[in-house]
C-alpha cells in the first residue's frame, strides 16, 4: 500500500527526518533519499510488532498538505509491504503429535520462547525459503 510520508528534510550534517501520519508516534530517518523506503519499512514493521491494532488505510495525501502541522518539509509516498506487518494475534486451533510437542515446548523453553513464538518463527523461516513471503 502507498502510504505518504512527511521528509523533514535535512542537509550536510543532519539526517532527512521522517514522519508517517498514520502510524502515529512512527517516525524514521536516513542521510540519503534513496535510503528513506527501507528505513521506512523497517520502522513500520517494528510499530506494529506483536501489537493488538488493525494495519490503517492510507490517509489521502490531499488531506495530509493541507495540515499547518505539515510545512517547510516534503512529502512521499512509499509503498509499505504490509504481508510484513507483524500485528494481532489470530487464535488457531492445531493437531500435533503429543511427542513433537514437548519436543517444541522443550526447544522453546530452552531458547526463551512460548510454544507459539516457536512456531511462528519456525514457520516464518520456512516460507522464506520458498520465497513467497
Amino acid at each position: 500500500m502507498l502510504y505518504p510520508v512527511y521528509i523533514h528534510l535535512g542537509d550536510a550534517y543532519h539526517a532527512h527526518g521522517v514522519t508517517i501520519p498514520d502510524f502515529p508516534g512512527c517516525f524514521s530517518a536516513a542521510d540519503d533519499w534513496d535510503l528513506l523506503p527501507n528505513a521506512i519499512q523497517e520502522a513500520i514493521e517494528l510499530y506494529c510488532e506483536g501489537e493488538d491494532m488493525d494495519i490503517p488505510a492510507p490517509t489521502p495525501l490531499e488531506k495530509l498538505v493541507a495540515n499547518p502541522d505539515y510545512e517547510g518539509g516534503a512529502w512521499m509516498l512509499v509503498n509499505v509491504d504490509a504481508s510484513r506487518l507483524s500485528t494481532k494475534p489470530i487464535r488457531i486451533n492445531i493437531s500435533l503429535p503429543e511427542n513433537l510437542v514437548q519436543s517444541i515446548d522443550r526447544y522453546a523453553k530452552s531458547n526463551h520462547l512460548t510454544r507459539s513464538g516457536f512456531l511462528a518463527k519456525a514457520a516464518l523461516a520456512e516460507i522464506q525459503k520458498t520465497g513467497v513471503l
